[in-house]
């Protein structure tokens, strides 16, 4: 009875399967024990269960519900965006480009600013490398703008001064800088600067700049050769060097198909003739004939 009892009380976790037996045999004090360990997990496990069981079909219907709502209106919100901002962004982005060209500033990387999208890479490298070629020598700093459309202004001689005064509030800051604008939607430009840089270049190079280099290639939409052969012509003016000129409008002489005032009487003469030939013979045969048939009877 001693061993049985010293055993169950030093190892009660490793005799599961003979508990039973022994339990009648255990002192009143150790069996008080065994079933408060044995008893209570079994239940709160079976509690546990029982509660998630019945809190996850209340619970698991409306966060389905309002998950799949709000995914619903995301992708309703989502798809209205893609199909309604195309129709808006040409409209707005033109409204804000130039604005931007205003609030952003000068370069300062590059002598160029491409709002447009015209000018290619080669175009900018020409650029930065003969205009930061004169800026080192002559301290003259010439930008140049290309923008799609201008809807805050007249026409670029406004919009080009407006730059001006943006970017180089004082005569002092913009005394020595030149602004160059390109509209590509309406095909001119037009050229302003500080009072030392209209001095240095002059009023023939500006005006032909403007009316022959910014329009004439613009209007063949070679954008980048009208932005290139302007600068040139512009740094050749403050070097003092010869100018390099500039393109000339084509002449679209069309050969006209409206037949001159001598043609149209010579053609007329001929045509009465060949009308009152047919009705003579329209008129003729059939007397003929009928004159031949008379005759026989």
């Amino acid at each position: 009875m001693e061993t049985i009892l010293s055993s169950q009380s030093l190892f009660p976790l490793l005799n599961h399967k003979t508990s039973s037996p022994t339990t009648s045999l255990s002192p009143p004090s150790l069996q008080p024990r065994s079933n408060s360990f044995f008893l209570t997990k079994p239940t709160t496990s079976s509690l546990k269960k029982r509660s998630s069981q019945s809190l996850k079909p209340s619970l698991a219907t409306p966060t389905s519900w309002f998950s799949y709502a709000q995914q619903g209106l995301a992708a309703l919100a989502l798809s209205l965006a893609l199909n309604f901002s195309p129709m808006l962004l040409p409209s707005g982005t033109a409204l804000a480009s130039e604005f931007d060209v205003l609030n952003e500033g000068p370069p300062k990387e590059s002598y160029v600013v491409d709002d447009a999208g015209v000018l290619s890479r080669v175009t900018k490298s020409d650029l930065k490398r003969l205009l930061s070629d004169l800026e080192s020598r002559k301290n003259f700093r010439i930008n140049f703008i290309t923008v799609r459309k201008l809807t805050s202004k007249a026409d670029a001689f406004e919009y080009a001064d407006q730059v001006l005064e943006r970017w180089y509030p004082t005569v002092e800051e913009g005394n020595n800088k030149g602004i160059v604008v390109l509209v590509t939607s309406q095909k001119e430009g037009a050229v302003t600067g500080g009072p030392a840089f209209v001095q240095a270049v002059g009023e023939t190079i500006l005006d032909a700049t403007v009316s022959e280099n910014l329009p004439v290639l613009a209007t063949e939409e070679k954008y980048n050769e009208a932005i290139f052969s302007s600068a040139k012509r512009l740094v050749s003016a403050i070097d003092g060097l010869p100018d390099p000129g500039g393109p000339q409008f084509k002449e679209n002489k069309r050969e006209s198909n409206f037949k001159s005032k001598e043609e149209t009487e010579e053609k007329r003469g001929q045509f009465s003739l060949v009308v009152g030939g047919l009705l003579v013979i329209a008129f003729v045969v059939p007397m003929a004939q009928y004159y031949a048939y008379v005759s026989k009877k």
